[in-house]
Parts: C-alpha cells; sequence; structure tokens
C-alpha cells in the first residue's frame, strides 16, 4: 500500500484554507494526537500543502488552518519539484543537538515580521508519515528549525514568544499591525 500524497507546487487562487493570524485564539489551543492515519488525514495534509504552497510558505501546522491535529507539513524547497514534501503526524523530538544557532524566522500566521529564534541547530524526530508507518529523521539547520518551529504550533506557542530582543519585536509587531499582547513570552 503506497497511498501517497502528491500536490502540485502552485499557488491556488483559492486555497482550501484560510489561515489564523497572531491573536486568534485558536493558535494558542493545544492540538490532539492523531489516533489513525486514513484517507481524511492524508486528504487534511494534501490540502494544508495546497494553502502552504499558496501561501509562499516552508511549513504548516494544522492550527494555523484552525484544525487541532498533530499534522505538520514541510517543504524547504518549494521551487524544487524533484523534492517530496514532508509530512509528519505526532512528531515527537527524541533528541537535540547541543550547538545553539540564532537564525531569522517568519510565520504564516504573522505575514511581514521576521526576527531572529535561537533554537537547537540539529535535532532527532519521531514521527507517523502519511501511511501511518512510524519514522525517524535526523534534521539539521533549516529542516531543523522549521520542523521545531512548527511542532511549537501544535502545543499553543508562536514564533515570537521565543524572540528575546523585545525592542526589535515591539517594532516588528507594531509596523505589521499585530499586537504585543498576542505575545506569551517562554520563560
Amino acid at each position: 500500500m503506497t497511498a501517497q500524497v502528491v500536490v502540485e507546487k502552485k499557488k491556488l487562487k483559492n486555497p482550501p484554507f484560510k489561515l489564523h493570524y497572531l491573536g486568534d485564539r485558536v493558535l494558542r489551543q493545544p492540538a490532539k494526537r492523531v489516533a489513525k492515519v486514513d484517507q481524511s488525514i492524508r486528504h487534511l495534509a494534501e490540502q494544508m500543502l495546497q494553502t502552504m504552497y499558496s501561501s509562499d510558505g516552508i511549513g504548516l501546522a494544522a492550527p494555523q488552518v484552525g484544525v487541532h491535529k498533530q499534522i505538520i507539513v514541510i517543504d524547504c524547497e518549494p521551487d524544487n519539484p524533484d523534492n517530496p514534501p514532508l509530512i509528519l503526524i505526532n512528531p515527537v523530538i527524541k533528541n537535540f543537538g547541543q550547538t545553539l544557532c540564532d537564525a531569522q524566522e517568519g510565520c504564516l500566521s504573522i505575514p511581514g515580521v521576521y526576527l531572529d529564534v535561537q533554537r537547537p541547530d540539529e535535532i532527532e524526530v519521531a514521527y507517523k508519515d502519511e501511511n501511518g508507518r512510524p519514522k525517524t529523521l535526523r534534521a539539521k539547520e533549516l529542516l531543523s528549525r522549521v520542523i521545531q518551529h512548527e511542532m511549537d504550533h501544535l502545543k499553543g506557542i508562536m514564533f515570537v514568544d521565543r524572540v528575546d530582543n523585545s525592542l526589535a519585536l515591539t517594532e516588528q509587531l507594531k509596523k505589521h499591525g499585530f499586537s504585543n499582547q498576542a505575545v506569551k513570552p517562554i520563560t
């Protein structure tokens, strides 16, 4: 059985889902584990990918489209048709690398805002694929960062909650019409 999620990497005029934005309570609710990976879950992943590509994203978590399930879709090479997207269901980070690195992050739920966030440079993540098969993946650099960013969404955490530079954070949020009140700093 090779039920694969195949989506053309293109922008749709009317993507299947509307994105939720910083300040929307939906983004702060923890997602529930997926009990059974079936055709409805594959269809959800397909629609999430279409929404992600339509918004020029490289990662999307189900809560960002108002679905409280532990599913994330990632494609660090959206312009490469030969690179298949990654679908992670019920992801769990098993190991974090020792090296921390700062890099700029953005989010489809906070358009226009890009700020530095410190995260481990390498992780090992266990998850189920779109066929429900258990997998383990070692991810470095950009892929590691995107997985951690999207997994935060599953816990109701936004990347702005992890920004240390509060001056830059306030400035960027204000510039793009978001409220500082929507940030929940992680201590």
